[in-house]
């Protein structure tokens, strides 16, 4: 195994890995940062180095891939390595060259419209502006304990649907219709609170608040108790932010934090390479609701 360290952020969540190259690791190594990850929940690697094909193969020394979810042009953005997605603003040939624009991107976890959600996911820059684009993660189990007892309790057993139509930036997917009665979103239904199966403990389940809803409740009374819990979400003790270098790596645990993104100067550049984990080698049960 690689001799590295792991040093926690002066934030809520997150510890950056000194002294490793993620672009080159073996199968012990993969378990030593996964056992870290479920520590820190958001893992920062420095000054990285790291070709497409060697982003992918060390992605896949944690679990199985995903493939991205489908962007709104209806095409893979990375033709030679599809499990590849690429975050980016930049347009070739009058084309996007990546997902999700320059525009904010709100709290969310990646792709919960599934039953089955990918575990973790590692986003890699390779340009970024010179302001703007920083990306927040929130801590759900944090935010979780700190729920007052009583929307605790009405929580309790309660479902979201999670809507599959529409990516973080808001942008409508290809062939899907707009939403007008959010009784009637598309997309995976999770419970609100997820137990972990390892170690019991809960954590809020919300994956992104536009055209979700809580069935078995009115409108009105789902979008209260929705708007309730992310308003208790958005807090700064629950959550970290990263601002961007070239050659910065993240890894994050997408069923326990949320992550949302700031804006930036549309004519600046900013090219992400991410790959999605749906399930490390080592889960028994990769539920979302475990």
């Amino acid at each position: 195994m690689s001799n590295f360290t792991v040093l926690p952020l002066p934030q809520p969540l997150g510890a950056e890995v000194r002294g490793l190259d993620l672009g080159n690791i073996d199968d012990s190594t993969a378990a030593a940062l996964q056992q870290a990850l479920s520590q820190y929940l958001v893992l920062l690697f420095r000054n990285q180095t790291i070709s497409d094909a060697q982003l992918v193969a060390s992605s896949a020394r944690f679990g199985i891939l995903d493939e991205p979810a489908p962007n709104p042009f209806g095409e893979p953005f990375h033709k030679v390595h599809p499990e590849i997605n690429v975050i980016s603003n930049i347009v070739q040939d009058g084309k996007p060259a990546g997902n999700l624009g320059a525009g904010e991107a709100v709290w969310h976890a990646d792709m919960t419209y599934q039953e089955t959600p990918p575990r973790a996911a590692i986003l890699y820059a390779l340009q970024v502006p010179e302001a703007g684009g920083n990306t927040y993660f929130a801590d759900m189990y944090r935010a979780y304990d700190a729920l007052p007892a009583d929307l605790k309790a009405e929580i309790e057993g309660k479902t979201a649907i999670h809507d599959s139509s529409h990516n973080s930036a808001g942008m409508r997917r290809k062939g899907y219709a707009e939403i007008t009665d959010v009784r009637e979103t598309p997309g995976a239904h999770h419970p609100l609170v997820r137990i972990d199966p390892a170690t019991g403990r809960k954590a809020l389940f919300l994956g992104r608040r536009p055209r979700s809803y809580v069935p078995g409740l009115s409108v009105a009374e789902s979008d209260r108790l929705l708007d309730r819990l992310w308003a208790h979400i958005d807090n700064p003790e629950f959550y970290m932010c990263h601002e961007w270098q070239v050659g910065d790596a993240l890894m994050w645990s997408n069923l326990e934090v949320l992550h949302r993104r700031d804006s930036f100067d549309a004519d600046a550049q900013r090219r992400m390479h991410r790959t999605q984990i749906r399930r490390f080698h080592s889960d028994q049960d990769v539920s979302a609701a475990a």
